[in-house]
């Protein structure tokens, strides 16, 4: 864990935009934050027990839950994410009900002599979270395109538009970029960058580096791991996301 040590009204500040920024949902493809244009196999149900979070110094806000993707026809992938939040800042530990994601993935493009995929997955992000007094229904437009290299490569990123709304909320830009490669038939690792805007009237760009892994443990079961730095207003905070993932 990564901490810093911040003057009280910096830290309050900053306490306020990572609880803005961890609530914008995602770019998410498990366990990276940046998304790939790959759906759920026709028929196929993935299930994540997660726990991720976001903090800078003694400020973390954190979900725990579940997410669901099922492959319902051809290139087309439902999702829904259904967690519980938890925040914890100088008044001490908070916890409550999560903002409930429902999305759709539709992969527009597969072109398997080049390996190049592009799909679209619009999400709407409802406003279930207890601890978010005002929060309204915010609503992600995002395009992601790879390519799959020989070897076990692949290159992947994107991004999309945030609609934010609510007293002092902006809407925000949101691109990401990673590349993974295979380890052989059992593990998997990765690395990327993210860059949002900012979500919140008179808030800051939020810079994200991570790097991750997955590792099939046996039968339909993997680990999947990943966790880096976050940069915001010149401060270093950390990120992280780990999950028991079962593939039916």
């Amino acid at each position: 864990m990564i901490s810093v040590s911040l003057p009280h009204r910096a830290l309050k500040a900053v306490a306020a935009a990572v609880a803005l920024a961890f609530a914008t949902p995602g770019i998410a493809g498990p366990p990276y934050l940046t998304d790939d244009p790959i759906p759920t196999e026709l028929g196929h149900l993935e299930i994540y027990g997660f726990a991720a979070g976001e903090g800078f110094g003694p400020a973390l806000n954190m979900d725990v839950g579940t997410d669901l993707n099922y492959g319902a026809v051809k290139d087309v992938q439902l999702t829904a994410t259904l967690p519980l939040s938890f925040a914890r800042d100088e008044a001490g530990w908070r916890s409550g009900t999560g903002d409930v994601e429902l999305g759709v993935k539709y992969r527009v493009v597969h072109d398997k002599r080049s390996g190049v995929s592009v799909a679209v997955f619009p999400r709407v992000i409802l406003p279930t979270s207890s601890l978010a007094a005002d929060g309204k229904t915010r609503i992600l437009l995002p395009v992601w395109i790879g390519k799959d290299f020989a070897g076990g490569t692949s290159l992947f990123g994107g991004g999309g538009y945030l609609i934010n709304p609510g007293p002092g909320n902006r809407n925000v830009w949101q691109a990401a970029v990673a590349l993974t490669h295979d380890l052989g038939k059992d593990v998997s690792i990765g690395a990327e960058v993210t860059q949002e805007g900012p979500d919140a009237i008179g808030g800051t760009p939020q810079t994200r580096a991570g790097a991750g892994a997955i590792v099939h443990l046996a039968g339909p079961a993997s680990l999947l791991v990943s966790c880096g730095p976050t940069w915001a207003d010149h401060h270093t905070g950390y990120h992280f996301y780990g999950a028991l993932g079962l593939n039916f």
